[in-house]
């Protein structure tokens, strides 16, 4: 078997280098291919990429970083149409702060009755979003998409910016060939390092190359009589460039598995951050940084720092808010939910204000920053030790090095004797110490007044609970009736906010529906679920079909019906990746069964208690039967949100039980 994969291996890469890869050379091959030779499974492929980072000299500019992208890739079948859409992130500040897309060309390329056929994307398929008030973004989806065919585009980003961004070296999908180039001028002193987290290392070539530009200089005399004398002159400057590249073929796709915090954080990928900046007969100009550094940054910037210090605009409306109340916690909660009823998002994130927290405060929308600073600065007007944090999103990753972009969120902490209060007052669903998933990621920033930061974790202590109780008879025609009871508090109810909402009745019962076999539900009701500091309840009733399996007299179903896991998610058997749960969980069925008249209780599942790790994961099983009435009571507490790969054998085997117990059968025979 290794030996057919080496041969399999060898015969791509020697197919691999015959490939023609510039821009337009699509073979009548690469289109007839119909699955990936060492990944059959894949819905796309890599069959090209290359990315060459480089910095020119412009004269009254300086050095200006060209980043060139060119990418072709195959599309299988449907699951890699998503491939087809790209997004291009650009800098955008202001005219002289901005980045620039150019030689921007895309094509999809088809077979027609056996010839290469191409299909040029136009410029009403290129849209442009403002994402915040730093950054936009260029999306394309390409034309033509179908099974089988090639998209190819190449563009380059002209940036005035020093900073280069992560350079991956894997996607989600395998590559066949990647070339990369980092070329920056021997000026600039770049640390970079690979992905500590990645399985896959990539080799890395280090050379340097001579080179140059020209300086033109202009000098004006004023003679004493006669006109002015203009003279020109150029000089030639000589300097090294320092070159990371790398070329590499068949790279693995990045393995994604269920419940991965963020994939990004264990991709394969090169690192580059600015140390210094030496120019020759000039001081060392360093943004070599540590944390303490990076925080202390933000702070002092005007967009941050300087938001936090204005009170004005809230003073008058705040003293009434704040009137008789005494202990620190009732003034942080009024506060909080002030703010929170006053100033709406408006989808912009970002840990710098946007519009300012006075102009947000009067119209009443703002970005994640306007209103966050904006809570901070009322609730340090009350005398609170309330303090800014700044987070990365679960979808910006874990930052590995000191720098700003690790982070692009703000939250706010108020300090107690008896504990911390975490408030995020952008989300219109979160609660004290209950904050969006989206910024559940590992730990924050806290920015003091005195110039200290220090580390705080975002991990919820508390358990999310969901506890069901529901009520079932069995009718004489095998189906069931009864009623479900359901109680969400913590995260459950969070996510349940954001999701339902704002969805009707019909979507709701949809949702309630899905995955139970064939059951009706109705009579929906939901109770406090615009109230907060509530659990949710809701409650329904159904009719459920095929409960029940009849054989030989006898009746087998499930002890917890139609709750009852279908499979265990995690079926692997190995794993590369932490599981995340998020946050801790405790899911509790409380289920009554009245057992229909003419039968009895033949077998009953034992009652049982199973463990992972000692306490980080247990799950309890109790049965009653007392006349005619069963009451199943199960309980599964996951107390540890991350699984290491090193325990995910052990975990598997505990949660195999776990499904096994839910899914064994209670047989009633007729008697």
């Amino acid at each position: 078997m290794k030996k057919t994969i080496l041969i399999i291996t060898l015969l791509i890469a020697q197919f691999t280098f015959s490939q023609d890869f510039k821009f337009g050379k699509v073979s009548k091959a690469e289109l007839e291919e119909t699955q990936h030779a060492l990944e059959p499974e894949a819905s796309a492929a890599v069959l090209y990429r290359s990315q060459d980072v480089s910095f020119m000299y412009e004269q009254g500019k300086g050095f200006i970083q060209y980043n060139e992208i060119h990418e072709r890739i195959k599309i299988y079948n449907k699951d890699g149409y998503d491939y087809a859409t790209k997004t291009i992130r650009l800098y955008d500040e202001g005219n002289d702060t901005k980045d620039k897309l150019t030689s921007f060309k895309a094509y999809t390329y088809n077979l027609n009755n056996g010839k290469v056929e191409d299909t040029k994307l136009k410029n009403n398929g290129i849209f442009e979003e403002k994402t915040n008030r730093y950054w936009k973004q260029t999306k394309f989806t390409m034309p033509n998409i179908k099974d089988g065919c090639v998209i190819e585009y190449k563009y380059t980003v002209i940036s005035p910016l020093l900073a280069i961004d992560d350079i991956p070296f894997q996607k989600l999908i395998p590559i066949n060939k990647l070339d990369i180039k980092v070329e920056t001028p021997e000026y600039f002193k770049f640390t970079f390092l690979l992905n500590p987290k990645a399985a896959y290392v990539p080799k890395l070539n280090q050379s340097v190359v001579q080179s140059s530009f020209t300086i033109s200089e202009s000098s004006t005399t004023k003679p004493i009589k006669g006109h002015a004398k203009t003279t020109h002159s150029n000089s030639k400057v000589e300097y090294q460039s320092d070159i990371i590249s790398s070329n590499l073929v068949q790279i693995p796709a990045l393995k994604d598995e269920i419940l991965v915090d963020n994939l990004s954080n264990y991709q394969s990928k090169l690192i580059l951050e600015l140390r210094s900046i030496v120019y020759p007969n000039q001081p060392v100009k360093s943004y070599s940084r540590t944390w303490e550094d990076v925080t202390k940054s933000i702070y002092k910037s005007e967009n941050f720092g300087k938001e936090l210090d204005k009170e004005n605009y809230f003073r008058k409306d705040i003293e009434p808010v704040l009137a008789g109340l005494t202990t620190p916690e009732e003034k942080a909660a009024a506060i909080y939910n002030y703010v929170k009823s006053k100033v709406k998002s408006n989808g912009l994130i970002g840990y710098y204000a946007d519009l300012g927290v006075s102009k947000a405060y009067k119209e009443g929308a703002g970005n994640v920053a306007d209103i966050n600073l904006m809570l901070v600065a009322m609730l340090r007007y009350a005398g609170l030790e309330a303090n800014p944090v700044l987070v990365s999103t679960r979808s910006n990753g874990i930052p590995i090095i000191a720098t700003k972009s690790g982070f692009n969120y703000v939250i706010a902490v108020v300090e107690f004797p008896r504990g911390k209060m975490l408030l995020d007052a952008s989300s219109a669903y979160a609660t004290a110490n209950i904050l969006p998933e989206n910024i559940l990621n590992w730990q924050g920033r806290v920015l003091r007044e005195d110039d200290t930061s220090s580390w705080v974790s975002l991990m919820p202590q508390q358990n999310a609970k969901q506890i069901n109780f529901l009520n079932a008879t069995i009718n004489e025609d095998l189906t069931i009736n009864g009623k479900v009871r359901e109680q969400l508090t913590n995260h459950f109810a969070l996510v349940h906010r954001e999701a339902y909402n704002s969805e009707s009745e019909e979507e709701h019962i949809r949702a309630i529906e899905e995955g139970k076999g064939d059951i009706e539900v109705s009579n929906v009701t939901v109770k406090a679920e615009n109230e907060l500091a509530k659990p949710i309840l809701i409650s329904y009733e159904y009719n459920l079909q095929n409960g029940i399996e009849e054989i030989a007299d006898k009746l087998y179903f499930s002890s917890i019906l139609f709750f009852a896991p279908e499979e265990n998610p995690f079926k692997q058997e190995t794993r590369e990746h932490p599981i995340d749960f998020t946050y801790p969980i405790s899911e509790k069925y409380v289920v009554n069964i009245r057992i229909p008249e003419g039968y009895q209780v033949e077998s009953l599942p034992e009652n049982e208690k199973m463990q992972f790790n000692i306490n980080d994961g247990v799950f309890t099983y109790l049965i009653n039967h007392k006349d005619n009435l069963l009451q199943i009571t199960t309980n599964l507490d996951i107390n540890k949100t991350i699984i290491l790969p090193k325990d995910y054998l052990e975990f598997k085997r505990f949660f195999d039980l776990v499904i096994k117990k839910q899914t064994e059968q209670i047989v009633l025979k007729k008697g």
